[in-house]
């Protein structure tokens, strides 16, 4: 660099080093290079930990964790407030009494988000358990066992979880008079229970439903039922009702203790294999055999069918018709729904091109309405000519 630079540079130097020394002096200006460095540190390491996370899931496409989705906002949460808890001593002049406040209020805050955090970790360790157990599976019984009792205990614990942080942020409180407080809300704890007892008695039932439907199943979740008359699947079980996704896909909210008390149809509970019938309405005309032999040609090749039941017989006659029943097997009761569908219009129609009277038909034969022995009297009347054209 030429000496007329450097001598030019040197004086602009100097003032920026007195201007950044004449800053850091300032014990306000150095609060708030503290306080923004610490945004900045949490946001980092923030984004460098998780950016691994999420780079690792992506690697494995089988280890879907949920930790990004989960974990990643009270990570950042704590580690903001961390950095606030580590600034707030630098903070010049502040008065006793209000650097004492914004310490509790932080404390409260980091104890709050330490609690969002472990329930992120419980919904965490429930997609880490779940992962083997997958609902879409053609025999999943013991699936949606596990994701129907692993539901409920979920709940049961962030409850837990949400009553320890409570007690947590009481804790935080170096007031004496706060435990007194309590003490004495815990004296009064038996004329309180009888209230509580009286005016949450369905939600203290529903609770003890869920536990009872948790550990005995009567349903699970993405069970099949029929409730009041409504088909559908069993979509969500919480601490208070079942959601069931009915065909049409309306919601039907129906209470726990409904299922405890009431009886309903669960044609899951064993297995999703299920049979189902169709119905035809035929004359007597019609060759039984033949039908038969078209139901297996119908119901064999179609993948609806699980290769186990497939039966054709006469279940009643009456004075027009004979009642032929189509007997089938599927893997689930959606399968079987469209299988039965599909018999029905192929045999109806097959008998329309092969047996077009073989339907139902309705038979009149023409009598005189005159009694036998008028008749007889009229043709004696008649002449021979008459009679004998």
């Amino acid at each position: 660099m030429p000496p007329a630079n450097i001598a030019l540079a040197e004086p602009a130097l100097s003032y920026s080093l007195m201007l950044i020394d004449l800053h850091f002096r300032h014990e306000w200006f150095f609060a708030i290079f503290l306080f923004c460095g610490a945004i900045v540190l949490a946001n980092v390491v923030h984004y460098i930990l998780f950016r691994v996370l999420r780079r690792k899931e992506a690697e494995d496409k089988g280890t879907r964790w949920g930790i990004q989705r989960y974990l990643s906002h009270p990570a950042r949460a704590i580690f903001f407030i961390t950095c606030l808890l580590i600034v707030l001593p630098t903070i010049p002049g502040l008065p006793p009494a209000l650097e004492s406040a914004l310490r509790q209020g932080l404390i409260m805050a980091i104890v709050a988000s330490l609690g969002w955090f472990v329930v992120g970790c419980i919904y965490v360790l429930q997609s880490i358990l779940l992962r083997r157990y997958d609902l879409k599976a053609d025999n999943n019984v013991r699936a949606r066992r596990v994701h129907t009792q692993f539901q409920l205990f979920r709940r049961m614990l962030i409850s837990f979880v949400v009553i320890v942080d409570i007690g947590a942020l009481l804790w935080t409180f170096n007031d004496p008079r706060i435990w007194h407080y309590g003490s004495g809300l815990l004296a009064s704890a038996g004329v309180a229970s009888l209230i509580l007892a009286t005016a949450a008695k369905s939600t203290a039932s529903n609770f003890l439903a869920g536990l009872q439907i948790a550990l005995t199943e009567p349903i699970r979740i993405d069970d099949v039922v029929v409730v009041q008359g409504e088909w559908g699947r069993v979509e969500e079980i919480n601490s208070a009702y079942v959601v069931i996704r009915i065909w049409d896909l309306r919601r039907l909210i129906v209470p726990l203790t409904y299922f405890i008390e009431n009886s309903f149809q669960n044609w899951t509970r064993e297995s999703a294999d299920i049979m189902g019938t169709a119905f035809l309405y035929v004359d007597y005309t019609i060759p039984v055999e033949e039908l038969r032999q078209q139901l297996n040609a119908i119901v064999h090749p179609s993948p609806l069918w699980n290769k186990e039941v497939c039966g054709l017989q006469v279940t009643n006659l009456s004075e027009r018709t004979m009642e032929i029943r189509c007997l089938m097997s599927s893997r689930n009761s959606s399968e079987n729904f469209d299988l039965r569908c599909l018999v029905r219009e192929q045999m109806t129609a097959w008998i329309q091109q092969n047996y077009p009277d073989a339907f139902p038909t309705t038979r009149f034969a023409a009598v005189s309405e005159l009694p036998i022995e008028l008749k007889r009297s009229t043709d004696l009347r008649q002449s021979p000519e008459q009679q004998h054209p």
